[in-house]
């Protein structure tokens, strides 16, 4: 039996002047050492999740469990997030850009090699982050997010404006860091990139988390998304 390293329990979120909850008592659970999609349209509460997960907001009621433990800001340190756009300074180079993070955070200058190569920028030089395309800005916001070489990989929407080539890239990077034991939990609404990375999945609609559990078989996602999201339906939120 798998070990579980992210769980969440009764997760409720309601922001001021909605009616409706953005989480309606969500629990995930995220097995070591796979690739999770969380999957859900525009405005399923999908970024909420994520933020309350990593801390950056807070639930109404519920839990976050990190290994079994109650999720603490020290946790952080063993989790690499990349929640909308890339923290990037557009005038620095790639490494100066990590250096600035290495710095602010404590970590070894030598994890800046060592995560260049792992997302392929080691020869980008002196170029300002600014002159880089999409797809470069995406994988030096990833690189950021490894540089505490974390057991939990959190990314919201990675794919979000690469081209068929990048998300091609991006999709063998994902494989190869669960193949290694890392974990990692990806939100996206692009069903075809997630059915062929992920080896679990978790439904989210209308706040409600409709279906969880592993992949169903080949060309079926579709059908159980669009089941799940039309019993979840409601109108006027977007998370």
């Amino acid at each position: 039996m798998q070990s579980i390293v992210l769980e969440t329990r009764s997760l409720t979120k309601t922001f001021r002047g909605s009616e409706a909850r953005a989480l309606d008592k969500v629990a995930v659970r995220i097995p070591r050492g796979c690739v999770y999609g969380l999957l859900g349209p525009n405005g399923a509460g999908k970024s909420t999740l994520l933020k309350i997960i990593t801390g950056m907001m807070r639930p109404d009621e519920g839990e976050v469990l990190f290994e079994g433990k109650p999720w603490q800001r020290q946790d952080l340190r063993r989790t690499g997030v990349l929640i909308e756009t890339p923290p990037i300074y557009d005038n620095l180079s790639a490494r100066e850009n990590l250096l600035v993070r290495t710095t602010v955070l404590g970590l070894p200058k030598s994890r800046i090699d060592e995560v260049l190569e792992i997302v392929e920028l080691t020869d980008t030089g002196k170029k300002r982050a600014g002159k880089f395309s999409l797809g470069m800005k995406q994988r030096l916001g990833i690189a950021a997010a490894l540089l505490p070489d974390p057991d939990l990989l959190i990314l919201d929407e990675p794919t979000n404006g690469l081209d068929p080539f990048g998300i091609q890239q991006l999709r063998a990077m994902l494989r190869g860091f669960a193949d290694r034991g890392m974990t990692v939990l990806i939100s996206s609404h692009i069903l075809g990139e997630v059915e062929q990375m992920a080896d679990h999945i978790g439904i989210l609609a209308g706040g409600v988390l409709g279906y969880q559990g592993g992949m169903p078989g080949r060309g079926h996602l579709e059908e159980l998304f669009g089941k799940v999201v039309e019993k979840n339906r409601r109108g006027g939120w977007q998370a």
